[in-house]
């Protein structure tokens, strides 16, 4: 690997327990979204790749599903810097998460439970920091999958320089400083509308000055939460719900009146009727996994489940 010139070359491997059923290739494809992600990186050998930035010099995690209740976990980098790699990439893929409830449940409607069983083994992906989460909301907010990627896609290059690694080039995703250094012109460039710089500045301000954290939003139950991320000007109630349910794991929150939601319902229960609130109060403390099962089923049309990354 290197940044620059300077090679890293230092390497050590851990094993990582995981609640089983777990499935390495469909946990990735929820936390991604779409193969041309260049920050979360799936290989045609069934690896996952991310690069962690810190103030010393990037760290690179490798991880293979060893056995259906392990994973192998090789971190390249500052060794300094592998408990915190360690600790992110558990949380990053939800090895420890119990979704007893969830698929007990979904077995009782007709048209989710295929759907259910063929992903069965996804875990609830959780981004790194708030920070990323934020971002990733924010940008998607409105947009196509495809549009959000691409201008997100696009941030990232202009914002993150590259690192080399294995033969190819990977980028770390952006953080609060090196995006608030960032001019403007720069972020308009890469499709961000003036609405959605505005929001993301005033986010970036937020947690740097310490007037929001991880912790503020962890010690409140979810609808709290959602009110405190509100009071930021340029999150609503749906961007608040998605960076509740991918940026802390939530999964008693679903991100309703969401337009795409909708047409992934229907692709999936086709003509059978829908009683979405009754869904979501049999799904109770877990319907977010809803949300992950109907990316999944999208993902599945386009066969972009498990894909390697195009990057």
């Amino acid at each position: 690997m290197r940044t620059g010139s300077k090679p890293i070359v230092r390497s050590s491997t851990y094993e990582i327990d995981v609640a089983v059923p777990y499935r390495l290739d469909l946990t990735v494809s929820a936390l991604r979204r779409l193969s041309a992600n260049i920050v979360d990186v799936f290989t045609p050998d069934g690896q996952y790749i991310r690069a962690f930035g810190s103030s010393y010099e990037p760290s690179i995690a490798r991880v293979t599903q060893t056995r259906p209740d392990m994973l192998t976990l090789t971190l390249d980098g500052d060794a300094g810097e592998h408990p915190r790699a360690i600790a992110l990439v558990r949380r990053m893929l939800g090895v420890d998460r119990e979704l007893t409830h969830f698929n007990r449940a979904a077995a009782r409607f007709s048209w989710l439970r295929p759907l259910a069983q063929r992903m069965l083994g996804v875990k609830p992906p959780r981004y790194p920091t708030l920070w990323e989460a934020c971002v990733n909301s924010i940008v998607f907010q409105q947009v196509s999958l495809h549009a959000a990627s691409a201008i997100l896609r696009k941030i990232i290059v202009a914002t993150s320089p590259p690192l080399t690694y294995d033969g190819s080039v990977m980028h770390t995703f952006p953080s609060a400083e090196s995006v608030q250094r960032t001019e403007d012109g720069l972020l308009l460039a890469a499709g961000l509308s003036e609405r959605k710089l505005a929001t993301l500045r005033r986010v970036g301000d937020a947690l740097l000055s310490g007037m929001l954290d991880e912790t503020m939003l962890e010690e409140r139950a979810s609808p709290d939460a959602v009110e405190l991320l509100c009071r930021l000007k340029g999150i609503g109630p749906w961007t608040a719900t998605v960076i509740l349910l991918r940026g802390l794991g939530r999964l008693d929150v679903f991100p309703m009146n969401d337009s795409s939601v909708a047409r992934n319902l229907r692709l999936v229960a086709g003509d059978a009727p829908l009683d979405v609130d009754g869904i979501l109060r049999a799904l109770g403390p877990q319907k977010g996994m809803l949300y992950y099962h109907l990316l999944l089923a999208r993902l599945e049309t386009r066969d972009d489940v498990g894909r390697a990354s195009a990057y």
